[in-house]
């Protein structure tokens, strides 16, 4: 992937391309960004940057048999580590190595693509990924040997929020101290969930959400859409260029988890003195439950950002909104003055506890029937 491939982010490009040309190459990186920003493909054009010895900045052009390999992510000196699961192909002590094949799949088809993607294409919804010791075992082996043409090596961690104690604790020697030529670049959503200890020893970078006009661009360009729907999209995704993508297909999950959220909301209005709304809230409690614990959570953090918004609504702070619901029946307008500055924190984090204690496999029903009535509560408090 070439620096020209990446949508924008120019001043991280040239801070890099810079630091090759300059031969100060920090040995450990960590890039962190949103979904959808690039971090991903930026470290794939880093990578491919100096392991091809390639010049002329974002032209990124220099030797070609290299730059083939890059195309299908099969370079010899370019490693990638990211979190797995057992399934059929793994049934146990599952490594990176085992889906290398849905990997480049993935980089080909959705390269700013997250983790919930990832995960749908490994065919795993119940199970939450992590990179393990078995992992740490794998990277350590693989960067031990020599690289296969005489330079640089370079290990991609992706999502390396993900690693768990074990696998952080095997690396962190390794990170501080790494073989000769060897460049770790990690990439994360949430650094704050990396050890400290890892942090310390890498040089970070913070990527900001993509400018509207990149992803018209894009957009544009990619599927050949007229401005004003390219721009409506881009207005709609947030800077989030796999949002957008999905947005295009009408392929987001967000569709369906509207319908969910509607249906809850409404449900919660009704349920004061409601028998029934009280059944409709457990009913759908149940069938929320059924789906995988990264669909759940996912859904959750759709609903939090829902509820910020009708809150910037509310507080007419427009030119912040840019959630536009689909379903015709429900107008965010009308929505927005339940929520106000006596129930939003409270809402906020009765949200992130439940998407708390769900990645720690606690019962999804029991959290969801208690969340919903909850939000029965804080939904009926008058503003102050």
């Amino acid at each position: 992937m070439l620096f020209k491939e990446v949508l924008g982010q120019d001043h991280i490009k040239k801070h890099l391309t810079q630091s090759v040309d300059n031969h100060r190459i920090p040995h450990a990186q960590l890039f962190v960004g949103h979904e959808g920003c690039g971090t991903l493909p930026m470290a794939i054009a880093y990578a491919q940057y100096l392991l091809c010895h390639n010049v002329n900045g974002e032209n990124n052009t220099g030797h070609e048999a290299c730059n083939l390999k890059f195309r299908t992510f099969s370079h010899p000196d370019l490693h990638f580590a990211f979190p797995v699961v057992t399934s059929d192909k793994a049934k146990s002590h599952p490594v990176s190595s085992h889906y290398l094949e849905e990997w480049r799949q993935l980089l080909r088809e959705q390269p700013y693509g997250n983790l919930f993607d990832w995960y749908k294409l490994m065919g795993v919804d119940n199970k939450q990924g992590q990179i393990g010791v078995d992992e740490a075992h794998d990277i350590v082996k693989s960067l031990a040997l020599k690289s296969y043409e005489g330079g640089y090596k370079v290990m991609i961690i992706w999502m390396a929020e993900k690693m768990n104690a074990a696998c952080a604790n095997k690396l962190l020697k390794l990170i501080e101290e790494p073989p000769n030529q060897t460049i770790f670049i990690l990439i994360a959503e949430d650094e704050e969930q990396i050890m400290s200890t890892i942090r310390s020893r890498c040089q970070i970078l913070h990527f900001s959400p993509l400018a509207e006009h990149v992803i018209i661009d894009a957009l544009v360009a990619q599927y050949d859409l007229d401005i004003g729907e390219a721009t409506k999209i881009a207005h709609q995704s947030n800077g989030n260029y796999n949002k957008a993508c999905d947005l295009v297909y009408h392929d987001s999950e967000d569709l369906q988890f509207e319908e969910w959220f509607i249906f809850w909301i409404r449900s919660a209005f009704k349920a004061k003195g409601n028998k029934s709304a009280i059944h409709d809230l457990i009913t759908w409690s149940e069938d929320i439950a059924k789906t995988g614990r990264e669909t759940q959570k996912q859904f959750l953090h759709f609903c939090l950002n829902f509820i910020r918004q009708a809150l910037l609504l509310n507080y007419n702070a427009k030119e912040l909104v840019y959630l536009e619901p689909k379903s015709k029946n429900f107008k965010l307008e009308n929505f927005a003055p339940f929520i106000h500055n006596t129930n939003i924190i409270e809402i906020s984090n009765e949200l992130q506890e439940a998407i708390y204690h769900i990645e720690r496999n606690g019962n999804s029903k029991i959290i969801l029937t208690d969340l919903s009535i909850k939000l029965t509560r804080l939904l009926h408090k008058k503003a102050k």
